[in-house]
């Protein structure tokens, strides 16, 4: 494969997790759920609320849309900043609550 295959391809592949990601964020409200951002969609993130992940929302984009809608439910769109924050609770053993 020649060097301009290959950048097609990456072209593709990151094209199609732009549009996948796009989907994801409109089904679950365009914002983030805790404190409302909405200005720019790489800040937004999907968190998992609990343990029964099955891979990282961005890890399994190869695996189909159903299956990439599986994971999503288990999941809130947050901010960068919240998601963050959520985090550092949990490692300081607080409890989250998410709405």
């Amino acid at each position: 494969m020649t060097w301009k295959d290959k950048k097609k391809v990456a072209n593709y592949i990151s094209e199609r997790r732009r549009k996948y990601k796009q989907k994801l964020v409109e089904l679950k409200g365009g914002k983030c759920q805790l404190c409302g951002y909405a200005k720019c969609i790489t800040a937004l993130e999907f968190h998992h609320k609990d343990s029964s992940k099955e891979g990282q929302i961005s890890k399994i984009y190869n695996r189909g849309w159903e299956r990439i809608l599986k994971e999503a439910e288990k999941t809130i769109l947050v901010c960068a900043n919240c998601h963050r924050e959520i985090h550092e609770k949990q490692k300081s053993g607080e409890t989250v609550t998410y709405f």
